[in-house]
């Protein structure tokens, strides 16, 4: 065997052995394993580059692409054997090359470093991660029009501070997320482009003298560019920082919907019915379903936020350039990629599970005033400045409240006493559907307008991504 196991590819200038409490406390490969396939990417494109530049032979590059593909067959089919002692993913495979192919395998590592190579893996995780995370936004966008275009009568109140407010439809409110989710989807095109900046070629700092072509390595593996300065590309993680902390921004809206979908699944408001595939029980109460799904979504965002301070905390005080610490950027950026597509994809899931309560929402729109605001703009027409209107239909408000009527239940003799601007017309302000219909203004309520809104929403999402 040309590396026994125990002695270090980086060993050379060394006497004595790493301890084995060392070796516990610096090893990564318990987690950076999940690299590999970027790991091996890196390394092809890195050895085709290495043959076209005549720095290794056409024989040696073909060994190597052979061993690696090998290599990646084992790690496929779980017979590969990741050792600790190799401490990551990037010696452990280079380790398996050499044992595989010999000397060629020593070749691998010409003109890169540890520092630029893990650099690349994790560009090219960040990369895919992005990619996967737009791909479940856009197929719950998907969900949430289909949704919507089924309610685009359904009247449900609408809250501020929540208590009700004004009549929405359903379909308004779940398009609400339609939105936030977009911009989601377009904050992650942002932070693509920062990430599809190609490190390799950086080496440990400082470049090679060797005659590398990094632009060949960048058209290889895709990369739109190239990280212009050595040092900035082997010390820079402001990609995961974005990833990270754009997850967030996509998990706190998520906990938004599972706050909602929370509260409407009690019997206190009963707008919804969650299927009990998605729902759990009581050990103690039979009569209980619980909406864990939902709860466990918003308890998920804190674990994101963790990772976001994680990783903001651990790039603060670092100088330039490559320092171990780094190691640990790897672990919130794997909780976090799996904990946001995992949420996507759940949230979507259940939320087609979900049967929505229309009689209930209705009826839970007619009652709080909620027509108020529609009654001082019938005042405003009938040419009262706006503020006077806000003042009359207030004492109406309490009037009502002290004798336990609704708007609509008033005379218009009871309506007079407040102005004597309102006419008979004034019933055709104060019901559900009627104050629905005239929200037209655009991206308002009206049936009309949550059509458009709805066509146009089907036409953005109805391009398949990559």
């Amino acid at each position: 065997m040309d590396n026994p196991a125990g002695k270090k590819l980086w060993g050379g200038r060394f006497t004595q052995g790493v301890a084995k409490s060392v070796e516990a406390y610096t090893e990564s490969i318990s987690f950076d394993w999940r690299l590999w396939q970027f790991d091996i990417e890196g390394s092809k494109a890195h050895a085709k580059m290495l043959a076209k530049q005549q720095i290794i032979t056409d024989s040696d590059a073909s060994a190597i692409l052979k061993g690696l593909d090998e290599i990646a067959g084992e790690i496929r089919a779980g017979s590969f054997v990741f050792r600790q002692e190799l401490e990551d993913v990037h010696m452990n495979v280079e380790s398996a090359l050499i044992d595989r192919i010999g000397d060629p395998g020593r070749k691998l590592h010409t003109a890169r470093s540890r520092n630029d190579q893990v650099a690349l893996d994790v560009r090219l995780y960040v990369r895919a991660g992005i990619k996967e995370v737009q791909r479940l936004i856009r197929e719950f966008q998907r969900t949430l029009v289909s949704v919507a275009e089924e309610n685009v009568h359904c009247i449900m109140p609408g809250y501020t501070h929540m208590q009700r407010a004004q009549p929405v439809t359903l379909a308004h409110h779940l398009l609400a997320y339609v939105e936030m989710l977009a911009r989601d989807y377009e904050r992650f095109d942002d932070a693509y482009k920062r990430a599809d900046s190609l490190p390799l070629g950086a080496c440990a700092l400082a470049g090679t003298t060797l005659a590398v072509d990094r632009d060949f390595v960048a058209d290889t593996l895709g990369f739109s560019r190239m990280c212009e300065n050595s040092m900035d590309a082997v010390s820079d993680r402001d990609f995961v920082i974005e990833f990270i902390s754009n997850s967030s921004i996509v998990m706190m809206h998520l906990s938004r919907m599972a706050e909602e979908i929370v509260l409407w699944a009690t019997k206190e408001f009963a707008f919804i019915e969650i299927s009990d595939a998605y729902t759990t029980g009581s050990s103690i109460m039979p009569q209980k379903k619980n909406p864990d799904i939902a709860e466990l979504l918003r308890g998920k965002t804190a674990r994101v936020y963790g990772s976001l301070m994680s990783i903001l905390t651990l790039m603060k005080a670092l100088p330039l350039t490559y320092n171990r610490d780094m190691q640990e950027d790897k672990l919130p950026m794997f909780d976090t990629a799996d904990t946001v597509t995992a949420s996507l994809f759940m949230i979507n899931e259940m939320f087609q599970a979900i049967a929505f309560d229309v009689k209930r929402m209705y009826e839970t729109a007619s009652g709080g005033f909620a027509l108020a605001t529609d009654l001082a703009e019938y005042l405003v027409n009938k040419g009262v400045p706006f503020r006077s209107a806000h003042e009359i239909t207030g004492r109406c408000v309490r009037y009502c409240i002290e004798n336990k009527k609704e708007l609509h239940e008033l005379t218009l003799e009871e309506f007079k006493t407040f102005s004597g601007v309102i006419e008979a017309d004034v019933y055709v302000f104060v019901q559900l559907e009627k104050s629905v219909e005239l929200k037209s203004s655009r991206g308002g309520t009206s049936p009309d307008e949550v059509a458009r809104q709805i066509a146009r929403l089907k036409e953005d999402l109805s391009v398949r991504l990559y």
